[in-house]
């Protein structure tokens, strides 16, 4: 498994050093890979601030669980990749990391507890078959707090927990990782020989 470190960011490495030979890919799929995840976070950051000022925390809560799947989806069908958010304490049972995921998000976490520089967390790596995995953190943000935080509003502990009879995604403070974005491109066709 090789894997590439960036410069200017906090990036977990996994296996061994690149040593200066990546796949000539990398660079594009690292890129793109920031900028699905930009394209995907804006979208729901604009779609949960319209929500907030028209129908409150409690409108919010329906774009997170109607919408963000639907941009998600709609963007993994553009882009070719799998895109999805996911967290070691998931609202959805449906977002429940893969065993590699959840490898990167407590290294993401153990990272945050030793450095609260808010420093952005991404990991990347290709692996031996030719799949590229990319993530970057989610970190709790004020706003977050409403819906994910500690001491919510009555109301709105009660919507979540009809809409998600599972959620453990509570209790978090400003600066936590909530989650990530995950992003994984598959092998090629043309490389597999199909």
């Amino acid at each position: 498994m090789r894997s590439l470190s960036l410069s200017l960011l906090a990036v977990f490495v996994a296996g061994a050093a690149l040593a200066g030979a990546g796949a000539p890919d990398d660079d594009r799929l690292m890129t793109e890979s920031r900028d699905i995840v930009d394209e995907f976070a804006g979208a729901l950051k604009g779609e949960l601030q319209e929500s907030m000022g028209s129908g409150g925390p409690l409108a919010a809560i329906d774009v997170c669980k109607d919408r963000a799947p639907k941009i998600a989806s709609d963007l993994s069908r553009s882009s070719g990749a799998k895109l999805r958010r996911t967290s070691l304490r998931f609202r959805n049972p449906v977002n429940a990391p893969e065993p590699w995921e959840a490898r990167v998000l407590r290294e993401f976490e153990a990272t945050a507890s030793a450095d609260d520089s808010g420093a952005p967390l991404e990991y990347f790596s290709r692996e031996d078959d030719g799949t590229v995995r990319y993530m970057s953190a989610i970190r709790t943000g004020g706003v977050c707090l409403v819906c994910h935080g500690v001491g919510m509003a009555p109301e709105i502990a009660e919507k979540l927990d009809g809409e998600y009879p599972y959620d453990s995604a509570r209790g978090y403070v400003p600066g936590d990782i909530r989650g990530a974005f995950s992003v994984t491109w598959p092998v090629p066709a043309d490389a597999t020989g199909g």
